[in-house]
């Protein structure tokens, strides 16, 4: 009864109480931060018996996990929906691992085109070394043509949705009954979406997350998690984790526990004040298009629609075809409220070239215009708004 009440509870209830030991116990409001490598047993019976509890949650040695790991684990979980979460040292590890979990040499894996870049160059110059094929597809494939794609060694389809940069939306759910039917796993890079898109709801067997972003939200930590929906897919993760020796510092793991306490404000403080952003820059002249899936003029909106209950504040900006690549550098450069950064999710805000720093092979990535990644922290939208009216005089004004 409990347990029901609890998963009853609104979100931001729920980010709030969760990972602490209650409100009547004597303490402080914060769980304590333990950091631990050797664990200590009475005798010889106990640690045998931890040689069977390896893959769960258990003192067993320091790279397997304390409390403080444990409570984000199952904070993250809940938050994507899943029953197991695996926390690793970045976003990147928690992309690496469940990618060496389910390939090995001769296999095939199919890859959005749109995929962050470090996942590009670890296929590419990682996975191939060890016989492991990569084929790139476009992000907005459908069921159809997922299924024309996958070969009988096709073990892992990966979506990412929205896009790294471009924000295609994709059709997972699509993806996934393709992928399912001919005995492929799919995991997602989730982090776009976090608390606004349920993956295991939509067909994903693994959900990644760079908890570098949101999670944190004070851009100050390196983590990232893995999280599962099946005893088998668990297995497979925690297995490969404790193989890689995958580890992440108990501090970040205890900072990300105090950002989720106020993500949901965050999130919706930096979705609206994105959107306004967004849409006061889809009506300028300089403008071609604005990548906002929010935006019902925007590429993928019909899906977000669907299957989203809200958006990130992370977005992209198509510039008119006369203003060169050098004019945006210019834009970005004259903006004083942005920065200069290549993360986001956290409170400020951030602004980045992506024309010519991106990587694709599936004729994917091309708006007809110069384009820029604007991250929407946690500034007065006016503020920001006046900012990028500066930027916008240095690109028109910018002579090659």
């Amino acid at each position: 009864m409990a347990d029901d009440r609890v998963k009853n509870r609104g979100f931001r209830t729920r980010l709030s109480h969760g990972g602490r030991a209650g409100t009547h116990v004597h303490g402080f409001v914060n769980p304590p931060l333990l950091r631990g490598s050797t664990v200590l047993y009475p005798n010889m019976t106990e640690r045998r018996a931890s040689q069977t509890k390896r893959l769960e949650q258990e003192l067993v040695y320091g790279i397997m996990g304390s409390e403080t790991h444990f409570m984000l684990e199952d904070m993250i979980a809940g938050i994507e929906g899943g029953t197991r979460c695996q926390i690793v040292g970045s976003g990147l590890a928690a992309v690496t691992t469940p990618l060496l979990a389910y390939l090995k040499t001769g296999d095939h894996c199919l890859m959005p085109d749109s995929v962050y870049g470090p996942a590009r160059n670890f296929c590419d110059r990682f996975l191939c070394d060890y016989g492991v094929e990569t084929t790139y597809y476009r992000p907005e494939i459908d069921e159809r043509g997922m299924a024309e794609l996958i070969r009988p060694n096709t073990k892992v389809v990966y979506t990412e949705s929205p896009g790294s940069h471009t924000f295609e939306v994709q059709d997972v759910p699509a993806i996934a009954r393709a992928a399912h039917a001919r005995g492929a796993h799919v995991l997602m890079d989730n982090t776009w979406g976090l608390r606004f898109f349920q993956p295991f709801a939509h067909g994903v067997d693994v959900s990644i997350q760079a908890l570098t972003k949101y999670a944190g939200g004070h851009s100050d930590i390196m983590l990232g998690s893995v999280t599962t929906n099946s005893d088998a897919d668990w297995e497979k993760v925690r297995g490969a984790a404790l193989l890689l020796g995958q580890y992440a510092s108990p501090d970040d793991c205890w900072l990300a526990l105090r950002g989720l306490r106020t993500l949901a404000v965050r999130q919706d403080a930096q979705m609206q004040a994105g959107v306004t952003v967004a849409r006061w820059l889809a009506g300028r002249p300089e403008i071609k298009q604005v990548l906002h899936p929010a935006l019902p003029d925007a590429p993928g909106h019909v899906l977000w629609k669907r299957d989203f209950t809200g958006a990130a504040s992370l977005f992209g900006v198509v510039f008119q075809p006369e203003y060169s690549v050098a004019a945006t550098h210019a834009f970005v450069e004259a903006l004083e409220l942005f920065g200069i950064g290549a993360s986001w999710g956290g409170y400020e805000s951030l602004a980045v070239p992506t024309t010519g720093f991106l990587t694709r092979s599936a004729g994917t990535g091309d708006f007809g215009g110069a384009a820029v990644r604007l991250h929407i922290g946690l500034e007065e939208p006016a503020d920001l708004i006046a900012d990028l009216e500066r930027g916008l005089v240095a690109l028109r004004t910018h002579r090659d």
